[in-house]
């Protein structure tokens, strides 16, 4: 039997469920995770100008990007856990509140080891937020659009690679990394003030223990989850994270042709998250093994049809609708295995996403290092289909899995 995941007092709190929020809250934390992302990830457009500010490698400037992964891998339970009873509407807040406290810092940042703090408190936010706003569709919408609502939340991750890293990327050539944060600290402020104002009262409805999660753990299904979530993220990152070299060398593909082409990526990665959200909750395992399936089959096909422009755009117009569903397919996987502790599966479903993450890169590298950027994406290949076979349904499956 489950442990249990409620306490007379979170039971109390579900009796007394406030109303919703609607789309506007739902918009509002979309807009959450957009900034979340999109601070995550902008040192990939910023990295050799704060690298020369701060006298530093590529390399050493890299870690900006690894440390905020394996913090929030870490934040996503313990931050769930010891606020559980805290009200969510105050935890979003509180949280987005330290984002922009994060940017501003980073802005001002006179040496690497302040801008290393700041990226430690967006460590922090990203597990905290994710866990607790990922699966918030269900108490702001009526049940019969979370799915909907769902994939709009997720669109922030596509949207984040689509608009806020060339954004950034190109404010930074034109004002500075300097007034990069600090754009992105005043946007998260105006984001503060659409959650103050849009969403509801939401106290806590399951706690979520540590017990919780240990139960979850012992969940078949659960188990699933996390392999298929390890499979297919290691699979993307590792892949993903050596794209440009890939184009460069192998594609011949110039500077221009490499930034429209990832741009393409990421339009189409938006399409996957929408696809994927009207689809992942009424066919779980069809969907994430399709997502899984065509993430494979692009980047197996790669090496070989990318060696032209025209091969290289459609495989990566391909990569990125079965990417853009991986996260909203995961994310109702194991709200769906675990129904009864909404909140505890996201923990697990942010706490594996982002682990893997810093894993799939690391592991990337040690593949391209050893053999050649074609290699990774045959091996990546290989972990993606690894993981369509994991969620595929049983009577598609071939006899030996």
């Amino acid at each position: 039997m489950p442990a249990p995941t409620t306490s007379p007092a979170s039971a109390e709190a579900t009796s007394a469920r406030p109303g919703r929020g609607g789309w506007p809250a739902v918009i509002a934390v979309m807009l959450g995770i957009f900034s979340i992302v999109t601070t995550e990830i902008l040192p990939i457009g910023l990295l050799t100008p704060i690298g020369e500010s701060f006298g530093i490698s590529d390399g050493t400037a890299g870690l900006m990007m690894t440390l905020p992964g394996i913090i929030a891998a870490v934040a996503a339970p313990t931050v769930t856990v010891t606020t559980g009873r805290v009200d969510r509407r105050r935890m979003l807040c509180a949280l987005i509140l330290v984002l922009a406290l994060a940017n501003f810092l980073a802005a001002l940042a006179p040496a690497y080891w302040l801008m290393m703090v700041s990226r430690v408190l967006v460590g922090l936010v990203i597990g905290a937020f994710w866990s607790i706003g990922a699966g918030l569709a269900s108490r702001l919408v009526p049940e019969a659009q979370t799915g909907r609502a769902t994939a709009v939340i997720f669109s922030a991750v596509p949207l984040g690679s689509v608009l806020g890293v060339p954004a950034g990327t190109l404010l930074g050539q034109l004002a500075g990394w300097h007034a990069v944060f600090v754009v992105m600290g005043v946007l998260t402020l105006a984001v503060l003030a659409a959650l103050v104002v849009t969403v509801p009262p939401l106290p806590a409805q399951h706690v979520t223990q540590l017990a919780v999660l240990r139960s979850l753990l012992g969940t078949p299904r659960v188990r699933v989850g996390v392999t298929a979530t390890f499979l297919i993220v290691t699979a993307h990152f590792g892949t993903y994270t050596y794209v440009t070299p890939f184009l460069a060398e192998v594609t011949q593909a110039g500077p221009r042709t490499i930034t429209l082409f990832l741009l393409a990526y990421g339009a189409a990665g938006v399409l996957g998250n929408f696809l994927a959200g009207a689809w992942a909750r009424r066919a779980p395992r069809a969907t994430f093994a399709t997502a899984a399936g065509l993430l494979a089959t692009a980047t197996l096909l790669l090496p070989a049809l990318g060696t032209g422009e025209p091969g290289a755009l459609a495989l990566l117009l391909l990569w990125g609708i079965a990417y853009g569903a991986v996260p909203v397919c995961s994310q109702t996987w194991f709200v769906t295995a675990a129904p009864h502790a909404p909140e505890a599966a996201s923990v697990l479903f942010t706490a594996s996403f982002q682990a893997t993450i810093s894993l799939g890169a690391l592991a990337g590298g040690m593949v391209v290092d050893a053999a050649s950027t074609t290699a990774v994406m045959t091996v990546g290949a290989v972990a993606a289909a690894l993981a369509a076979l994991t969620v595929m349904p049983a009577g598609r499956r071939p006899p030996s899995v």
